[in-house]
């Protein structure tokens, strides 16, 4: 795949009202979910579920691609189609994830290191032969007031652009996930001050590794205090200090930013995105969403493991992904909720509603 190939992809997943769902739980964390839920997580069950994500109708109106687990790009559909063929025939781009997760970095208590690098190269041909066209690689950052270590960011960073390296190479579209967790104290402003950093030395590897930043997307979180601060930051707060740290460290010619939701929940993530498109003043790349379960959640609540419920999981679906498409481009609104708490649907057709891309 040529340079423009690979940027005709990156531009595709960020098209105007689209973002992606990120469905690439390892199975140890999607069994968590199904047990909080009494579902028994199977093979078949995880497919299931995610099947009824995919094929939601009117869902890929929104939704340009799927970051998958190594276990869903190799499952069948219930019709005996690759899920990857059962993507693209949507119209929808699949993805996958291909670290291996996060691991304790070695002398340095309390972080860790993403790893994964190992037989990279061979594991990407494969993916891209099963029909993937694009890749996932996330990098966990740890805040408190003296962590993270320039070793971590460093290292991390440098794990990142030799990821994203080998995917333009082996012709697939890296999205780069530094993620500055939540969990913590911490205020918005220690939050903004990591991520000013995290940005800037991941930026410095990917051009020291060679990467075209025109076929890539960045997936960062967005700036905001951790979860156990006393002071929650206001939606506006949030907004501002994110593009002001967008703007300070990514560069012009990326295509696109899919923020990850990091935790919070569903609507707010959506809310967040909406403001940060709001905000006037420059914007050289597309800003859209990589939800996972700020978008599966609701749908998961929904079919609770149950066939019966697979067309009310697919509406749920298919709610939240058309309130986020509409946050991607700065219009959605708080009666698109209302809206789409009284939606009762066939399990055969999309959510009726106003068009919001005719505002």
């Amino acid at each position: 795949m040529r340079s423009r190939d690979l940027e005709a992809v990156a531009q595709a997943l960020v098209a105007d009202g689209k973002g992606i769902l990120a469905a690439d739980e390892t199975t140890p964390t999607l069994t968590k979910r199904f047990d909080s839920l009494g579902i028994t997580s199977t093979e078949q069950s995880r497919r299931t579920y995610r099947e009824m994500l995919f094929t939601s109708p009117g869902a890929a109106e929104f939704i340009s691609g799927v970051i998958m687990y190594d276990e869903t790009i190799r499952q069948m559909s219930s019709e005996d189609v690759p899920l990857c063929k059962t993507l693209r025939a949507l119209g929808i781009l699949p993805g996958i994830k291909v670290d291996t997760g996060a691991k304790p970095l070695a002398g340095s208590p309390g972080e860790t290191i993403t790893e994964g690098l190992d037989g990279l190269r061979d594991r990407l041909k494969e993916y891209h032969g099963k029909g993937a066209r694009f890749a996932k690689w996330r990098a966990v950052i740890r805040v408190t007031d003296t962590l993270p270590s320039a070793a971590c960011v460093n290292a991390n960073a440098h794990a990142l652009a030799r990821y994203a390296s080998l995917c333009q190479e082996q012709e697939l579209v890296p999205i780069v996930e530094p993620e500055v967790l939540m969990d913590g104290s911490h205020p918005i402003e220690r939050c903004e001050h990591v991520t000013n950093v995290v940005l800037h030395t991941v930026f410095d590897a990917l051009f020291e590794q060679g990467v075209a930043v025109e076929s890539m997307l960045l997936k960062p979180n967005m700036v905001i205090a951790g979860k156990e601060c006393t002071h929650h930051a206001s939606v506006e707060e949030v907004a501002t200090s994110t593009l002001r740290c967008l703007r300070r460290h990514v560069p012009a010619a990326v295509p696109g930013i899919v923020f990850l939701s990091g935790g919070q929940n569903a609507q707010l993530a959506t809310a967040h995105l909406n403001a940060i498109n709001r905000l006037p003043g420059p914007k050289p790349w597309k800003i859209s969403f990589s939800y996972g379960r700020a978008l599966q959640d609701p749908a998961l609540e929904a079919w609770h493991g149950r066939d019966e419920n697979l067309a009310s999981g697919q509406t749920e679906l298919c709610c939240r992904a058309r309130c986020n498409g509409a946050a991607s481009v700065g219009k959605y609104t708080n009666e698109m909720e209302n809206e789409m708490e009284s939606v009762s649907l066939s399990a055969d057709d999309p959510p009726h509603h106003r068009d919001w891309r005719d505002d």
